[in-house]
C-alpha cells in the first residue's frame, strides 16, 4: 500500500508548473479584464476622492411630537444607506448625530447628485382622488394648448394592458387661463360639496343628530372656505409657495398641492388619501417600447393595497369629466402624476406614466422600494469635501507601507538569503492580484478605496509573510533532522500548510466579525483584510509551495549552498541517517558460524 502513495506523491512533485501556470492565468485574465474594463485603478472613498457632507436635521409630523426618537432615527439612517447604495454609489456613511441630526457623507461619483436629493427625501406617497386643477396664476400665461394637452400621464392595470387606458390625457387640457377667482372658488366649493371620495360617507352623516350634523356642517363650510382660499391664493410658479402647500394636511384631509407637467405648474385639490405609499410592495423603473409614454414606473401593491386600489379606481372610473375621473400620485406634497381612470384597475398592480426621464423613473422607484423615512428632514448644510487632506494623508500610509515593506525584504535577504527568491516573487504576486481585484470591484460591487482599506492592505504585507516563515522554518526543521532538500520541502509542506491555514481562518474570521458589527469606513478596513488573507492562502498555495519545488531541484540549494539560506552547516544539522538491510533470509547467503 505503501508504494502507490510514494508513487501518487512523487507524481504530485514533478508537475508543480501547472500550479504555476493556473495563476499566471489568473492575473493575465484579471489584468487584462481590469484593462478591457478600463477601470485600471481602484476608486477612492470620500476621504481620497473628495464628495459632499450633509447635515439633515429632523422635524417633528404634525401632530407627533414626539416622533423624534432613537427608532426612528435608526430607520431613517437605513433607509437612506439603502435608497444610496441602490443607486450604486457606495462608501457612503450615513450615522446619526446627537439626537435628531444625520450626517451623510456621499463620495463623489457617476450618481452623486441623485444621492444628495434622495437621502433627506421623505418619500410619503399618497393617492389621492383629484377635486380641482388648473394652471397656476404666475405660469397660466406661458400654458399653450400643446403643453397642457401634452401633459399626459395613465395608469392602466399592467404593463401588457390596452391603450384604452393609458392615452388619456389628464385633466391638465382644462385649465382656464383666464379663470378669476371667483370661478376658482366655485370649483372648490362644488367640489367639495360634491365629496367625490371613496372615503366620504354620506350614511354616517345622515344618521347623526340634528345638532351634530348642524355642528358638522359648520365645521365641513369651514374647512371648505378655508381650503377655497388656499387654493385660490397658491402661486406655484413661486418655489416658496410650493414648498409650503399641503404640508400640514393629514393624511385624512383634503388639500391643495402643486404640480409640473411640461414644464408648467398646475395647482391641485386633493380629496383624503385613498392608498398610501405603504401599500406599495415593489416598484421598478421601465421603458415602455409599445407606447409613446417612454420610462414608466411599474408598482406592485399588496393584498390590501390592491384592493384599496381597485376600489379608489372604480370609484373614480364613475366619473366622466376631467378632472373628477383622476387621482393625484402625491409624493412628499407634490403631484408627480394625475392619471385618468377610465376602469377599476384591479390585479394589485399598476404604473404612474408621465413626462418622466430614465432618472427620475428609477429614482421614484428606488424611493418607493426602499420604503417612506419615518421623519421629515430640513438640510442644515452642505459642505464640499476636498481630497487634499485625505490625498496627504494617503501619501503617508503609502509611505509607511513601503518602508515596512522594504524592511520585510530587507530581514528576508539577510536571515533568508536565497529563499528571498521565493518571498520576493510571492509578496509581487499578492500585490498583483490584490490591485486588479480591487480595480474590478469598483464598478462591480462598488467597492470604494478609503483610509482604513488601505490600512488594511498593509497590514496584509506582514500576514503573507508569516506565511512564508512558517513555510521556511519548517523546511529547515526537516533539514536539522538530516534529510535532504527535496524530501525536506515535501515533509514540511503538510505541516507548514496546516499552521497557515489555521492562522489565515483566524484573521478571516476576525475581518469577517469586524465587517459585519461595523459601519462606514471600518468596514473598508475589515473587507481588505479579509481579502488580502484570502489571496494569502491562494498564492501559497498556487505561487509559493510549487516554486519551492522547483527550486529545491536546483543544484544551488539542493547542496545547501552557504547563500541558499539551506546550508546544513549553518543550521546545525545532524548527521544523516543511515540505513541497514537486514537479510531477508536463507536467500541472503552463508552464515558465519563464529557469528552465530
Amino acid at each position: 500500500m505503501a508504494a502507490p502513495k510514494r508513487g501518487r506523491s512523487a507524481s504530485a512533485q514533478s508537475k508543480p508548473g501547472r500550479s504555476l501556470a493556473l495563476i499566471l492565468i489568473a492575473i493575465v485574465a484579471l489584468t487584462g479584464g481590469m484593462f478591457a474594463s478600463g477601470n485600471t485603478t481602484p476608486r477612492l472613498g470620500i476621504d481620497l476622492a473628495g464628495g459632499t457632507s450633509i447635515t439633515l436635521q429632523a422635524k417633528n409630523e404634525p401632530g407627533q411630537p414626539n416622533a423624534i426618537n432613537k427608532t426612528n432615527m435608526d430607520t431613517a439612517v437605513s433607509i437612506m444607506n439603502r435608497r444610496v447604495n441602490g443607486l450604486g454609489v457606495s462608501e457612503t456613511e450615513v450615522q446619526t448625530q446627537g439626537t435628531s441630526n444625520i450626517i451623510v457623507n456621499i463620495p463623489k461619483g457617476t450618481n452623486s447628485e441623485e444621492a444628495r436629493k434622495q437621502v433627506g427625501t421623505t418619500a410619503k406617497l399618497y393617492f389621492r382622488p383629484v377635486l380641482a386643477q388648473e394652471a397656476s396664476a404666475g405660469a397660466a400665461s406661458s400654458a399653450s394648448p400643446s403643453a397642457s394637452s401634452s401633459g399626459s400621464s395613465s395608469a392602466s392595470p399592467s404593463p401588457s394592458s390596452s391603450a384604452s387606458a393609458s392615452e388619456k390625457a389628464t385633466g391638465s387640457s382644462s385649465a382656464s387661463p383666464s379663470s378669476s377667482a371667483t370661478s376658482q372658488g366655485r370649483a372648490v366649493t362644488d367640489a367639495l360639496k360634491a365629496g367625490s371620495t371613496p372615503s366620504s360617507s354620506a350614511s354616517a352623516s345622515s344618521s347623526a343628530s340634528p345638532s351634530a350634523s348642524s355642528s358638522a356642517s359648520a365645521s365641513a363650510s369651514a374647512a371648505a372656505s378655508k381650503l377655497e382660499a388656499e387654493y385660490t391664493a397658491l402661486d406655484c410658479s413661486k418655489a416658496a409657495q410650493r414648498a409650503k402647500a399641503g404640508k400640514t394636511a393629514k393624511p385624512s384631509d383634503s388639500t391643495v398641492a402643486c404640480g409640473q407637467v411640461s414644464g408648467v405648474w398646475y395647482k391641485y385639490v386633493l380629496g383624503p388619501a385613498a392608498v398610501n405609499g405603504t401599500d406599495v410592495k415593489k416598484a421598478q423603473a421601465v421603458f415602455n417600447t409599445q407606447s409613446a409614454a417612454g420610462w414608466q414606473v411599474q408598482m406592485t401593491f399588496t393584498s390590501g393595497g390592491g384592493k384599496k386600489f381597485a376600489d379608489v379606481t372604480g370609484e373614480l372610473a364613475k366619473n366622466s369629466q376631467p378632472p373628477q375621473n383622476e387621482f393625484g400620485i402625491v409624493l412628499d406634497g407634490e403631484v408627480v402624476s394625475s392619471p385618468t381612470v377610465s376602469q377599476a384597475i384591479t390585479g394589485g398592480q399598476a404604473e404612474i406614466s408621465g413626462s418622466f426621464t430614465q432618472t427620475e423613473a428609477q429614482s421614484l422607484a428606488n424611493m418607493l422600494s426602499y420604503g417612506a423615512l419615518p421623519l421629515s428632514f430640513k438640510t442644515q448644510s452642505v459642505t464640499t469635501v476636498t481630497a487634499a487632506l485625505g490625498g496627504d494623508q494617503l501619501h503617508a500610509g503609502l509611505l509607511a507601507g513601503a518602508v515596512g515593506l522594504a524592511l520585510v525584504v530587507i530581514y528576508l535577504v539577510a536571515f533568508y538569503r536565497g529563499l528571498s527568491l521565493v518571498a520576493i516573487p510571492s509578496l509581487l504576486v499578492s500585490a498583483i492580484l490584490t490591485y486588479t481585484i480591487m480595480s474590478l470591484l469598483g464598478p462591480t460591487i462598488h467597492f470604494a478605496l478609503n483610509l482604513p482599506a488601505v490600512c488594511g492592505a498593509i497590514v496584509a504585507i506582514g500576514i503573507t509573510a508569516d506565511s512564508f516563515i512558517v513555510f521556511f522554518e519548517r523546511i529547515r526543521d526537516e533539514i536539522r533532522e538530516g534529510r535532504t532538500l527535496r524530501p525536506a520541502v515535501e515533509r514540511a509542506w503538510p505541516r507548514a500548510r496546516r499552521t497557515i491555514l489555521v492562522s489565515d481562518f483566524v484573521s478571516f474570521l476576525a475581518a469577517a466579525v469586524l465587517f459585519i458589527v461595523t459601519v462606514g469606513k471600518v468596514q473598508g478596513f475589515a473587507f481588505t483584510l479579509g481579502l488580502t488573507t484570502v489571496l494569502d492562502v491562494v498564492v501559497v498555495f498556487f505561487f509559493t509551495k510549487p516554486l519551492m519545488t522547483l527550486l529545491a531541484r536546483r543544484k544551488f540549494f539542493a547542496s545547501g549552498h552557504k547563500w541558499s539560506g539551506l546550508d546544513p552547516k549553518g543550521l546545525g544539522a545532524k548527521a544523516p541517517l543511515r540505513r541497514t538491510r537486514r537479510p531477508a533470509g536463507p536467500a541472503a547467503g552463508p552464515v558465519d558460524p563464529k557469528e552465530a
